[in-house]
C-alpha cells in the first residue's frame, strides 16, 4: 500500500467507473464487485467487475442483449476485513468512499467489518485511522467525486478532513441518466414494480437520478432516445454551478458510444468550452441498467435545496 508521500490512502469500489490506470496512478485500493447468473447451471454471464480487464464492455452488453440476466454481489465480509486490516497494519490513514447504501449493502458491510476489527484490536476507527463515507451515489457520479477527492487529498487534506469533505461534497454532484427500459432495475430490486411500468410503454425512455438518500428516482420520461439526449444536455445547462467546475461534464454509456458522442455534441453546442470526462458503465451497474444507458453528471448546486416541501418536512421529522 504505497503512499508516495500522500497524506492518506483511498479505497474505492470497482463500480466507480474510473479507469483502472487512473486508480493505479492514484494509489487507490479497489474492492471488486462480482456478477453471476445464478439460475443457470453453468453460471452463464459470470465474472468479476475488474474494470473490463477480462471482458470488454461490448462483449458484456452483447451477452445481455442475447438474454443474459446476471445479478451482482458486493465484496464479501472477508474482503472488507482484509482490506481494513492491511490499512491498519500500514499505519497510513485511509478513507473508504463507498457505493450508495440506498442501492447496496456495501456500506453496511464495510461498517460491520470495521466494527469487528476495532473490537479485535481494542481501538476506535479513528485510532486505526480508517474512515468510511457513504457517498449516496454510484457509477459515473461516484467516480466524479472520487477523482476530485484524490485532488483534494493531494492538496493536503488529511483522512478525517477528506472524509468530512466527501460527506458534504456528495450533495453537490448532479446526475441524470436515461435507460431503454426499467426491467433490469426492477429485476435487481432497485425500483418497485409500480415504477417499472413507466418503461413499458412504446419508445418511452425513463430518466432517473439519485435522491439525497442515495436511492434511484424516476424524474421523467422522453419520447425516444433523441429527445432523451436533448433532455440530458438541457439538464446540464440548467443545473451546473458556474462557480464549481462548470465546464466539466462526465458522460457515461453502457455500450452506446454513438449516443455518448451525440450527447457531447449537444452539450458543446450550448457551451463549446465544456470539457468531458468519458466513462464506460461497468458490469456492476450494467447488470441493473442494461445496454444503452447514457448519463451525464457534473458539479452543481446543493441537491438538499432542491427537495420538495414534503421531503423537507420528512427530513426534519427524521432529524436530518
Amino acid at each position: 500500500m504505497a503512499t508516495d508521500g500522500r497524506t492518506c490512502n483511498i479505497i474505492v469500489d470497482s463500480c466507480c467507473e474510473l479507469p483502472r490506470e487512473f486508480c493505479e496512478k492514484e494509489g487507490f485500493t479497489v474492492l471488486n464487485f462480482t456478477y453471476t447468473e445464478q439460475a443457470l447451471a453453468e453460471g452463464g454471464l459470470t465474472g468479476t467487475d475488474d474494470m473490463y480487464d477480462s471482458l470488454s464492455a461490448h462483449e458484456f452488453y452483447e451477452a445481455m442483449r442475447r438474454g443474459a440476466q446476471p445479478m451482482t454481489s458486493q465484496p464479501s465480509q472477508l474482503v472488507f476485513e482484509e482490506a481494513f486490516a492491511a490499512t491498519a497494519d500500514s499505519g497510513v490513514p485511509t478513507v473508504y468512499l463507498a457505493f450508495s447504501s440506498g442501492l447496496s449493502g456495501c456500506y453496511d458491510g464495510a461498517c460491520t467489518a470495521l466494527d469487528r476489527l476495532c473490537e479485535e484490536r481494542g481501538k476506535t476507527a479513528e485510532e486505526l485511522g480508517i474512515y468510511i463515507v457513504d457517498l449516496k451515489l454510484g457509477s459515473t457520479p461516484q467516480g466524479l467525486i472520487i477523482a476530485e477527492a484524490a485532488r483534494q487529498r493531494d492538496r493536503g487534506l488529511s483522512a478525517p478532513e477528506l472524509a468530512a469533505w466527501a460527506e458534504e461534497a456528495r450533495y453537490y454532484v448532479q446526475t441524470l441518466f436515461m435507460v431503454d427500459d426499467l426491467e433490469a432495475l426492477h429485476r435487481g430490486g432497485r425500483i418497485p414494480a409500480s415504477v417499472a411500468v413507466v418503461g413499458g410503454k412504446l419508445d418511452v425512455k425513463p430518466l432517473l437520478t439519485f435522491d439525497i438518500e442515495g436511492k434511484l428516482s424516476v424524474v421523467g420520461v422522453a419520447r425516444g432516445r433523441k429527445k432523451g439526449l436533448r433532455r440530458l444536455a438541457d439538464y446540464f445547462a440548467k443545473n451546473r454551478n458556474t462557480d464549481m467546475y462548470s465546464n466539466i461534464a462526465a458522460v457515461g454509456n453502457a455500450d452506446a458510444p454513438l449516443d455518448a458522442r451525440r450527447l457531447r455534441d449537444l452539450i458543446s453546442r450550448q457551451d463549446d468550452s465544456t470539457m468531458f470526462l468519458e466513462t464506460s458503465i461497468g458490469p456492476t451497474i450494467g447488470c441493473h441498467v442494461g445496454p444503452g444507458m447514457i448519463s451525464v453528471c457534473f458539479w452543481g448546486d446543493d441537491r438538499r435545496c432542491q427537495t420538495s416541501i414534503s421531503d423537507k418536512i420528512a427530513g426534519m421529522v427524521k432529524g436530518k
